[in-house]
């Protein structure tokens, strides 16, 4: 079967009817934490072509990043709110980056992308192959951090608390992977704005709820130190996948 191919430039019609422009601008807050995971359950939940970057010598790295989107392109659809969990990783037979994972050099797997809408899902999941789901999440900001509950299909997912870092004005690049139609693809993702990062930090909670996917991040037994604690208030964009090479 052919892959519709999406470029930047394009203008891309949704199910839902909403229209958007590659690559897609958005304003969001984030407040998100690397965290040392089991290296086996972390290889399991990759598809064929990547392999986990190890945050230390045995363990993996899981990123959760939970995101209130401000703007979605030039108002495309109303805001929305998203918690991804995704496995730092790189394609097969490339040495993997050191972390922290903000650098050029890194990207992450997307395994898990609850988010607050059907049009947000839709957004995801048709242009970049992103597994959304429609879920209820909450974020609580206050002076010290931000804590996201996530409730879906009626049972909790998970509760997350991160503390802000100190942050500064720049600029960083990043990649995510998902499968699209069949076909493991790389999405550059840039960061523009107020970005803060704090390495090695016991300023991260993780408490599992009583979903079927909060089983997983049971078996990932997260760290409860974590590798870097990040955040951002500014623009994410997000260009047109490619597909990766093998």
């Amino acid at each position: 079967m052919a892959v519709t191919r999406l470029a930047d430039g394009d203008r891309v019609r949704l199910s839902t009817g909403h229209e958007v422009t590659l690559p897609l601008v958005t304003e969001a807050t984030v407040a998100g934490a690397v965290l040392p995971a089991r290296y086996d359950v972390a290889a399991s939940l990759l598809p064929e072509g990547l392999t986990p970057v190890r945050a230390t010598a045995r363990r993996a790295a899981v990123v959760l990043l939970c995101v209130e989107y401000h703007r979605i392109g030039d108002d495309a659809m109303s805001p929305y709110d998203e918690f991804a969990v995704a496995i730092a990783a790189t394609p097969d037979g490339r040495r993997p980056p050191l972390l922290p994972l903000l650098t050029r050099a890194a990207g992450a797997y997307v395994w898990s992308l609850p988010v607050t809408t059907e049009p947000a899902r839709a957004l995801g999941d048709e242009i970049w192959g992103y597994p959304k789901t429609v879920a209820d999440i909450d974020h609580r900001d206050d002076a010290t951090g931000r804590e996201t509950t996530v409730v879906e299909d009626g049972d909790r997912v998970a509760t997350v608390r991160i503390d802000w870092p100190r942050t500064w004005e720049r600029r960083e690049r990043i990649a995510s992977y998902a499968v699209r139609e069949g076909r493991l693809e790389r999405t550059p993702v840039a960061f523009q704005g107020k970005l803060g990062a704090a390495p090695l930090s016991g300023r991260v909670a993780v408490a599992p709820g009583d979903h079927e996917r909060a089983d997983t991040l049971r078996a990932l037994d997260l760290g409860t130190r974590s590798v870097l604690r990040f955040s951002l208030d500014g623009r994410i964009t997000y260009g047109a996948g490619r597909a990766v090479e093998r």
